[in-house]
């Protein structure tokens, strides 16, 4: 199984600057593709995810590194890590990396309910054992809740419209699947979903979709949260890395950054981010939009 594509791979890994038998935590692995070459590197590493299939496919694809000690793997969130690493003994590290995209497994799992492609119960939890369902928020929200998430995280130009179809179609019947989603959002934009083509349900739902996603998971507040923590657990000249994959995303990791600079606390080392080359977007679509920014502990 092909968990996930990892993004920016090698600018990531040489901008941390990764040196053999030095401590590393990868706060969003994923597939572990970014935490394969750290091992490879020499690296040791404490790999955090709150999407337990990622981790049960880590653990199998990067047995001989959790077998020789090198590569410890827990369940939680990012907006825990200075909890989590000083509980698994990784209190003072080299570097850090969170990844905040979706991974490929969890858009291409219909019953996952993160695609817009795929009809599937409409869930979108990165943990499927925790919080609340895109489904409890889309039939239970208010008006003005609906319209602040799709405005701010979706930057939905028909907020309006798609709430008040929400609202319309929820009163007959509940709005349970990523399908029945699709259809509210296509009657919106005057369209009949029957005759929507792949890119056309992509245009007017991507981002109704994305802003359920970050809702239901508070990747905003988790991002904050973590950023707050990662200098805590940087020895000096230690290296925090954030890929974003949205605009607010990459807002609140420059404005840190910028902070941790006028406080005296380092140097960022990438003073515009770095961009995917044309040839990786060629080959892999979803990593267009990625932005990598790095920050050098004084």
């Amino acid at each position: 199984m092909n968990f996930h594509r990892t993004v920016l791979l090698q600018e990531t890994i040489d901008l941390l600057n990764v040196s053999r038998g030095q401590k590393y935590i990868d706060g969003t692995i994923g597939g572990g593709g970014h935490t394969e070459e750290i091992l490879k590197r020499g690296g040791l590493v404490l790999g955090i995810d709150a999407d337990p299939e990622a981790l049960e496919f880590v653990r199998e694809r990067l047995e001989a590194y959790v077998k020789d000690g090198r590569l410890t793997l827990v369940q939680g969130n990012f907006r825990d890590i200075l909890k989590i690493a000083k509980e698994k003994g990784f209190a003072e590290v080299s570097g850090i990396l969170l990844d905040l995209g979706v991974s490929s497994h969890q858009i291409d799992t219909e019953d996952r309910g993160f695609s817009y492609q795929k009809s599937g119960p409409l869930d979108m939890r990165m943990d499927p054992s925790y919080g609340f369902r895109a489904e409890d928020l889309i039939n239970l929200a208010g008006k003005h809740e609906l319209h602040n998430i799709f405005t701010k995280l979706g930057e939905e130009r028909r907020s309006n419209t798609v709430v008040s179809g929400i609202i319309r179609s929820r009163r007959v019947k509940a709005i349970k699947t990523t399908e029945d989603l699709v259809g509210v959002i296509a009657e919106a934009y005057g369209l009949n979903k029957k005759n929507l083509t792949p890119m056309l349900r992509a245009k007017i739902s991507k981002r109704i979709f994305q802003a359920l996603r970050m809702a239901v998971n508070g990747e905003l507040e988790s991002l904050e949260k973590a950023l707050s923590s990662v200098l805590l657990l940087l020895f000096s000249k230690g290296r925090v890395a954030v890929i974003s994959f949205h605009s607010l995303e990459d807002r609140l990791v420059k404005d840190a950054f910028v902070g941790f600079s006028k406080e005296g606390l380092g140097t960022i080392f990438t003073p515009k981010p770095v961009l995917p080359a044309s040839a990786e977007i060629l080959e892999n679509s979803r990593s267009k939009g990625a932005k990598l920014r790095v920050f050098e502990r004084k």
